[in-house]
This record gives structure tokens, C-alpha cells and sequence, in this order.
């Protein structure tokens, strides 16, 4: 019988099955946090319970530290107690902590595909909704809540149960300058945030085989807003490129034999899907969101929908009250919109090639008066990687603060928000009333597009500042 990527992936990681759909499912990698994992692990040991295999599980501080350039743990005094506790049970349990400073530190859905902890085929968990990241290298990654994390650290098993499958074919080429991130977009607001609800997504295509792996990353990191708990992407030369020489990955003889078995992962021809789509990739445009939810996208050159267009009257209703907050009128281009800061990182897009693209943008240029600009990388080796390429010299005298690794403004749990009122372009992944602080509006777009309205002081096209010459 033809399966699925998904299907292979939990068939081989079922202990036992428990009826109705249901089943004990082995857990490969447990990635840990500064805000989910002190509670997990002082659960654990609460209950005077020994961490099933140490060995599979990785921590790093990312959600609640501060970015400032030269932070230390206790810059953001929560961030602080928050960083303590995660290291203290760290060492107290024997778990691997990749710390402040240290290469490995990072956004934890970077850190772990940067480094080869993460690899295909595997099941991984972490108590973040944006796990679904680590899909782009084939793994069947979820983020799981706090019971659910003490029970893998005890067990390291997990009982779940089998979604419903779509598979999304992106079939075509990408025009140039549309990346991974307009594509995620395109597809949240073609289809709906709910589109995904109860089902892992595969992305699929020709559009998806010519990207690299970390669009790929990206793409499956914007999955759950799709309402999907999984997104993946079947594995092959390119993965298999990117994982080669990684420090967690198999080396030698047993990397060639990894591969040969990530060869039999992809979806069997006539393997049946719950659910199918087709995206025109070559329809894509430059994408950027205009209300308060990720299905809230239009291209760069469209305008804001107006909600008397609406026959449901309870969607009328919130789109008119997304356009309340936002600030914006029916009906007017989204291109022109004037901007008061822009954020490059987090999850979605901090990693070196999204920084090599706003540093193409940003390059011979100069941020507008009166925007506030920040670039965070997503890891201390991106980081270190951008700085020996000198992307952070031409950040700083383009205006941009060059900062430290984390999830800084996207989550804005570690003190750094968009003040209210003020209007953010964001490569993070969610647009939430609030996200970024109190009455912050934001509009999610790519790094090009982020930077290019960094440089315009208003939403605008990146690729009509990339044909202009730089002054």
C-alpha cells in the first residue's frame, strides 16, 4: 500500500497502538527552552523521576533574553530567573545546554537544524507551537504543551493521535524575488487559518524542490499558522547537502547509511491525502499581511479589502475591527504605508541566507528618519557567520542596530515591544492583537521587503529599490 512521508514517519515510531486512531509514539529529540523548559524539568524531578535518555533532549535560553548587544543573562531581570532555573536543572539532570555566547545558542528552531540535532525521519518536540519548523528537513515535528513534555522527559514516548493529511503542490516556479516566506503567506491567505486545522501538511512540487532548505524551514514554520500542528517537506539531495558535516549529524559511513534510508521517506507514488491543493507558484507575489491574523495577505501591490464586501456578517465584523486597530481604510494600497519600525528575525526568518537578503536591500543605503530598525540573528553560529561575511558592518552603517541571538521583538516576552500604536514590519510569524506589545501593529513580510521598508519608511516593493542603483 502507497504511503504517505507523514505515514512512514509515525508507523516506524509507534510503540503501541491504543485504538480510535491513537498510539504511543517514540520521541527522538526534546528540545527545551528558557520558558518551557524549567517547568517541565522541575516537574520531572519533582516526581523524583530520572530523565528517560538525556541524551535526546537540548536546551537553550531564547524566548525571554535579551537582545541588547553585550546582554547578559540578567539584562531582562525575567529573562534572568527564567535562564537560572534552566540551567541549574540542566546540569542538575545531565541535560545538554547550549548557553549564552556559546556557538549552538540560539532560537531553538534554528539552533536544532543548524546543528544536526534535528534529522529526517525523526519525531521532535518542544513546547513551542512553531516545532512544525524542523518539518523542512522531513522530521515529523509538533510542539506539545507542559504535561506533555514532563511525560516525554520520563518516557520518552508520547501518546498522540494521527491527524488528517493535506498535501499543498506548489507547482511552477517562484518569480524572481519571491521567496519562501510571500509563498507561506500566499497560501495562509488563499486558503484560511483554519485550512490546516486536525491535519500534517507535506508541501509538495516543483516550487518546493527548487527551494533550499532554509526556506523550506520557513515555509513549514508557517504551517501551524495554516491551523496545522505539522508541516513537512519530503527529504532529498539538498537536505541531504545541508545535514552533511553537521555536528549532531552521523558522520562517515553512517551518514551515507542515514541517507539511504532518508531516500525511502518520500510520499509512494498514489499515496492518498485527506485533503489536496495546488499553488500556482508563478502567481505568487511579494506578500505582506495588513490586519491582525496571518490569512490577513495581500501582495505589495494590492489594497486593504474593504468588510462591506462581506456577506458573513461575523467576518465583516472582524475584518472591520482588524482594520480598527491597524489604523488602515478600506480600500487604500498597502504600498505607501508609513512605518515606525522593522524587526529581521525570529523563527521564520533570521537565519544567514534571510540576513543576506535584507543585506542586499539595505546595501548603500540608509534607513528612513524616523524608523527604528533591529537585525537579530537567529543563533550564535549565524551570528558569527554573518559578522565574518561583514553583513553586520553594512547593517550598522545602514542604520540598522545589529543585535544578540534570540526571539527578541518577535515574541516580545524579554522586554522589547513595539510601543502602541506604532507600526512594525515583521519577518516573524504572527500578526496577533498585541504580539509585539501592547497595540504594536504589525504586518508580517519577508527580510527583502522588511528591509525595504526600513530604507523607504513605508511599506514598499523590494524589488524596486533592488533596480534602482544604490546611492
Amino acid at each position: 500500500m502507497a504511503r504517505t512521508l507523514f505515514d512512514k514517519v509515525w508507523d516506524a515510531h509507534v510503540v503501541r497502538e491504543l485504538g480510535d486512531g491513537w498510539a504511543l509514539l517514540h520521541i527522538d529529540r526534546h528540545l527545551l527552552h528558557d520558558l518551557s523548559g524549567p517547568p517541565a524539568l522541575a516537574e520531572v524531578a519533582a516526581r523524583g523521576l530520572p530523565l528517560h535518555d538525556r541524551e535526546l533532549v537540548f536546551a537553550t535560553p531564547d524566548h525571554a533574553m535579551s537582545s541588547l548587544p553585550g546582554r547578559v543573562a540578567t539584562t531582562f531581570p525575567l529573562g534572568g530567573r527564567l535562564h537560572g532555573a534552566l540551567k541549574a536543572q540542566s546540569a542538575a539532570m545531565g541535560v545538554r545546554l547550549f548557553d549564552l555566547g556559546q556557538p549552538g545558542q540560539g532560537i531553538v528552531h534554528v539552533m536544532g537544524p543548524e546543528l544536526g540535532i534535528v534529522l529526517p525521519g525523526l519525531t521532535v518536540i518542544c513546547g513551542d507551537s512553531h516545532t512544525c519548523t524542523n518539518g523542512g528537513l522531513g522530521a515529523m515535528a509538533f510542539g506539545v504543551g507542559s504535561s506533555e513534555s514532563t511525560h516525554a522527559l520520563a518516557t520518552q514516548t508520547l501518546r498522540q493521535q494521527k491527524p488528517k493529511q493535506m498535501r499543498v503542490r506548489c507547482e511552477g516556479r517562484l518569480r524572481a524575488g519571491v521567496t519562501a516566506k510571500d509563498l507561506a503567506l500566499h497560501t495562509i491567505g488563499l486558503l484560511g487559518a483554519a485550512a490546516g486545522v486536525g491535519h500534517a501538511v507535506e508541501f509538495a512540487g516543483e516550487a518546493i524542490e527548487a527551494m533550499d532548505v532554509e526556506g523550506r524551514l520557513t515555509l513549514c514554520n508557517l504551517s501551524v499558522e495554516l491551523g496545522a500542528r505539522f508541516g513537512m517537506v519530503a527529504p532529498d539531495e539538498r537536505t541531504f547537502d545541508f545535514l552533511r558535516g553537521r555536528p549532531f549529524a552521523p558522520q562517515g559511513a553512517a551518514f551515507d547509511a542515514a541517507v539511504a534510508h532518508w531516500r525511502t521517506l518520500p510520499s509512494d507514488t498514489g499515496a492518498l491525502f485527506d485533503c489536496e491543493v495546488l499553488i500556482d507558484a508563478a502567481t505568487v507575489r511579494p506578500t505582506i499581511t495588513w490586519g491582525t491574523s496571518p490569512e490577513h495577505a495581500i501582495a505589495i501591490g494590492g489594497q486593504v479589502p474593504d468588510p462591506r464586501d462581506c456577506s458573513d456578517a461575523a467576518q465583516r465584523d472582524a475584518l472591520a475591527a482588524a482594520l480598527d486597530y491597524m489604523g488602515l481604510a478600506a480600500g487604500q494600497p498597502i504600498a505607501g504605508t508609513p512605518v515606525d519600525w522593522v524587526f529581521i528575525g525570529s523563527c521564520a526568518n533570521s537565519r544567514l541566507s534571510d540576513l543576506r537578503a535584507a543585506a542586499e536591500v539595505a546595501r548603500g543605503r540608509h534607513v528612513a528618519a524616523g524608523v527604528t530598525a533591529w537585525v537579530v540573528p537567529g543563533s550564535e553560529n549565524v551570528k558569527r557567520a554573518a559578522e565574518a561575511e561583514g553583513l553586520h558592518t553594512l547593517f550598522e552603517a545602514a542604520g540598522f542596530a545589529w543585535r544578540e541571538p534570540g526571539c527578541s521583538m518577535c515574541v516580545a516576552a524579554n522586554g522589547e515591544q513595539v510601543p502602541p500604536q506604532q507600526r512594525s514590519v515583521s519577518t516573524s510569524n504572527r500578526n496577533f492583537v498585541g504580539r509585539q506589545g501592547p497595540g504594536a501593529r504589525t504586518h508580517l513580510a519577508s527580510p527583502a521587503m522588511a528591509a525595504a521598508a526600513a530604507i523607504a519608511g513605508a511599506i514598499t516593493d523590494a524589488a524596486h529599490l533592488l533596480l534602482e542603483t544604490a546611492p
